[in-house]
This record gives C-alpha cells, structure tokens and sequence, in this order.
C-alpha cells in the first residue's frame, strides 16, 4: 500500500524533487560498500557477443554492459563526457577505463554519492560533483557527450533537464539517455526529446536484454541482499534492485514496462 501511495505520488513534479534525494543520500551513507558500484538493471546482448571485463569488473558485468553498449553509440573516445545521474560512480568509472573519453565527470545530486563515487573511483580524467540536472553547474558548450542511465523519471522536469543538456553540449554533441516507464509512458518521453530541439539519431527497445540481464544477475543480487542489507528492508530492496520474479522484472516481461535507449544529437 505504502509503494502504491509512493508511486502514485512520483507523477508529481514537486514530490520527486522532495522525495528523491534523501532516498539517495540514505543509501549511499548506509550503505558503504566499497565494491557496489551500480545501481541499474543491467544489459546483456541476445547475440552471444562477449565483452571482455577485469576479473575485478566482473561481478557488475551486467550493469556495466548497460553503460558499455550504450556508450558504444556515442564514440566517446576522446572527448568530453557528462553523465548526469551517477549514482554510485560505476558507470562513469567503466566508461573512462575502458572506452577512454578525453575526460570524464559525473553528477548527482546526493552529495554522499559523489563522496562516495570520488573516494572509491580515482581514475586520471574522472571527477565527481554535486549538482542539478534541471540547472546544470557548467558552462555552455562544455561537453562532447552526455549519457543518463535510468535517472530522468526521477527528475521534477524532464523538459528543463534536456533543455539544460541541449545547453552544455556542444554543437554536434550527442546525448545517450536510457530509462524504464510504464509503457504507455515511453512515447511521453520520446516527444520530450523531440520537443528538446535535438535530433534524434536512433533508438532501440532493450527491454528483452534487460529481462535477461536480470535473470542472469538475480543470484547474486540475492546474496548480497541476505549479506549486507538490513532484514527489515530485504524485500523492499529485493523490489528496489529489480531480482528475478520482482514487480520490474514481471512488468518487463508482460509489457507493462518499456526499457529503450535514445541518441540524440544536438545540431
């Protein structure tokens, strides 16, 4: 009942700017665990392709083949690169060590994440910062490259944030934004990127790679629940982090849920 209230009152815009952020903050303080670095449901590819990890890196292989695969589309190598919405810094981190963009910085508004994201994540080119993706605490022009992972629904205006992306990218510069909605939500989402003024280059319905994900990851999501999170909370949690048979990953499967990705450029 409590989750149905909540989530009734996520489609404010008010109460997601109020709600949101503690629920962050809270996390990354009580949970400081210094090998969780992802907080998405994950990706793997229905072609049997293999992306070749760190023996470090592979226990997140699922959610960092999310940032990987999407990033992927941006040819980032070399540039400047913004990831709005870094939680836990995983995804900025892998994409720096691996797809090599010029530099790197990733913004949340939960300062104890960007504590958190800068303390664990020291990588030449990496930086974390505070800040709001409706008012973004850069320069116009300022970035070849911005990706959103699983972040915008979260967000008082959705408008506002692809207006302030279309600001700091520079001409040409290309937006990777990814997220889950309802599904009869996702063609809101993709009209607010139309509406933005950029042009969009592709897009690609991922749910079944995430349905995948998910299975796959599941086990260990799992134990890691049992080992590390408060007993009270395990089955929220359980929901929260999207295991096999959870309410995300049932929608999914139905087609209650939409999951794709969008490129934009920003001509």
């Amino acid at each position: 009942m409590i989750a149905k209230v909540f989530l009734a009152l996520c489609q404010i815009p008010v109460f997601r700017r109020i709600a949101w952020k503690p629920i962050y903050e809270y996390l990354a303080k009580k949970y400081r665990l210094e090998d969780w670095h992802f907080m998405n449901y994950g990706y793997e590819p229905l072609d049997g392709s293999h992306l070749e990890l760190k023996p470090e890196d592979e226990p997140e292989r699922y959610a960092a083949q999310l940032y990987h695969y999407l990033a992927l589309e941006g040819n980032v190598k070399g540039k400047d690169m913004l990831e709005v919405g870094s939680g836990r810094g995983g995804g900025a981190s892998h994409i720096k060590r691996y797809l090599e963009p010029k530099t790197m910085v990733g913004l949340d508004l939960a300062q104890n994440a960007v504590d958190f994201s800068n303390e664990v994540h020291q990588v030449e080119g990496l930086s974390y910062v505070q800040g709001n993706a409706e008012k973004l605490p850069f320069s116009d022009n300022s970035f070849d490259v911005a990706i959103n992972v699983e972040s915008c629904h979260a967000y008082g205006s959705v408008d506002i944030f692809f207006q302030e992306i279309k600001r700091v990218l520079r001409p040409g510069g290309i937006l990777l934004c990814t997220d889950i909605r309802l599904n009869e939500k996702i063609d809101i989402l993709e009209q607010q990127l139309i509406n933005s003024g950029m042009t969009m280059v592709s897009k690609k319905d991922i749910a079944p790679n995430v349905v995948k994900a998910i299975e796959l990851d599941s086990d260990r999501k799992e134990k890691r629940i049992v080992t590390d999170i408060d007993e009270n909370f395990a089955k929220a949690f359980a929901e929260f982090a999207g295991v096999a048979g959870s309410k995300i990953h049932t929608d999914l499967m139905s087609g209650v849920r939409a999951y794709k990705w969008f490129v934009m450029r920003n001509d």
